[in-house]
């Protein structure tokens, strides 16, 4: 019996995980080939920037109002709502281009409209995994959802390619419209089990606004999550400031081709490293594993730049890119077992939006670092010229470099002190598991013709 409900579970969960993997392809499709189509238009590097600006901004703002509304509602349909809101925001742009009315503001609406729904599909996703996948499958089932992150960026520029030149941008986005209809429809053939209630639950109920802040109020209560969630906010400005640059520091000594092989390689690292933690599930010890591996992350990005020389910085790329799903899949699963399935909506939304907080900054100063700081310090006769520059080299391109090795550090010093902090260490002995269950019986296959489940208050 205990198999048949893990099979079962599992299998709810990959109906769920399809449907998002091929939307994902198809809002990669809709991004890469309006990146294009703004570029092209405008041949200004900070409006096609201000697509991913756009993306980044809504989400940070609205994550803990949506967090609050998934845990009131019915976190399948969530889902559904947001992935439809999602798909009617690409149908809007697709008629307004064949209408011959498509102007760049429109794109940053119908982006800004597309993160907002994306708010609320994200928390609920994670927290609904929670309610159907057994508890012994959760790592396995974080590295699948990584995989699926992985797959969408290799296949999406490549696909996108092909169909912009053979039917248009209009067709592209019917492409993505169609995607998100599948992923919909797959929504709509599994049930997902509602929360009991517990005492967390119950003390963090009241108004939304109380509701909101409840999620901040859950962590701030539990040191160990609160330095997971120190240790994300400033790696992920270590990795925003290197996606950013990493184009200029292949560009400065190759060939967009070179570019483009880098890119795919990161890609192709991701994807491997997905894939081991879907296999392996992680570490025993999951916080060491976000810390360990955290540390080996900033390891890449230094890799990167000591020498301007194309194979290394590949290397570089997909043992960074690597290492990520593994950090991703431990952390995602500790949280999923230490939090309260009836309080994750907004728990996992403040996680969200103060791990994303420092992104949309490490993309603004990127440049101005770059730029203004580090490439004046190498170049010939610069400050640290005869320096650092006798071991990593000067000119065009070593001040980025040197940049790398400097945010690289960032991980391993936020990865060695959380190590050292008992707190963090010791986070999944000190915090008992809030999933006790080793599966879940009601997850299982419906008719698509379900009716929505009454909003939980």
């Amino acid at each position: 019996m205990a198999q048949r409900t893990l099979a079962r579970g599992m299998g709810t969960f990959l109906t769920i995980w399809f449907g998002q993997l091929i939307s994902l392809i198809g809002s990669g499709l809709t991004a890469f080939a309006l990146g294009v189509w703004v570029y092209q238009q405008t041949g200004s590097a900070t409006q096609f920037a201000l697509i991913t600006f756009s993306f980044a901004l809504p989400g940070i703002l609205l994550f803990p109002i949506a967090g609050a509304l998934v845990d009131r509602w019915d976190r399948r349909w969530v889902m559904i709502i947001s992935d439809t809101g999602a798909g009617l925001a690409s149908l809007t742009i697709a008629l307004l281009l064949m209408s011959g009315n498509l102007q760049i503001w429109h794109i940053y609406l119908a982006v800004a409209a597309s993160a907002s729904f994306n708010t609320f599909q994200v928390p609920a996703y994670n927290a609904a995994m929670t309610m159907i996948v057994p508890k012994e499958q959760l790592g396995r089932a974080n590295g699948l959802v990584e995989v699926a992150n992985s797959i969408a960026p290799i296949v999406a520029p490549m696909l996108a390619g092909l169909l912009v030149v053979t039917i248009d941008l209009e067709g592209v986005i019917l492409v993505d419209m169609v995607t998100f209809v599948f992923a919909v429809l797959t929504q709509l053939m599994v049930r997902i089990p509602s929360p009991e209630r517990t005492p967390e639950g119950a003390a963090g109920q009241g108004s939304l606004l109380r509701e909101a802040t409840y999620g901040w109020t859950y962590v701030a209560a539990r040191p160990g999550l609160l330095g997971l969630l120190i240790f994300f906010a400033i790696i992920n400005f270590a990795f925003g400031v290197t996606q950013v640059l990493l184009p200029p520091l292949v560009l400065q000594i190759a060939s967009p081709t070179a570019l483009g092989t880098v890119v795919s390689i990161g890609g192709i690292g991701m994807l491997v490293g997905g894939m081991v933690m879907s296999a392996w599930g992680g570490p025993k010890r999951r916080a060491l594993g976000v810390f360990g591996f955290g540390i080996l992350f900033g390891v890449s990005i230094m890799l990167a730049g000591v020498r301007s020389w194309i194979p290394l910085i590949a290397v570089a790329s997909f043992c960074q890119l690597f290492w990520i799903p593994l950090i991703n899949g431990c952390s995602r699963t500790i949280w999923q077992l230490k939090v309260a399935p009836d309080v994750q909506g907004r728990v996992f939304a403040i996680r969200m939006m103060i791990a994303w907080s420092t992104t949309p900054l490490a993309y603004l100063i990127a440049g101005p670092l770059a730029d203004g700081l580090f490439e004046p310090l190498l170049v010939e006769n610069g400050a640290l010229a005869g320096s650092v520059g006798q071991i990593i080299g000067t000119g065009t391109g070593r001040g980025i470099g040197l940049l790398f090795i400097v945010l690289g550090l960032i991980p391993i010093v936020a990865g060695i002190a959380g190590l050292l902090n008992p707190r963090t260490r010791r986070v999944e002995q000190e915090i008992p598991d809030a999933i006790v269950r080793e599966a879940r019986q009601a997850a299982e296959p419906v008719s698509p013709d379900l009716v929505p489940a009454a909003a939980q208050d």
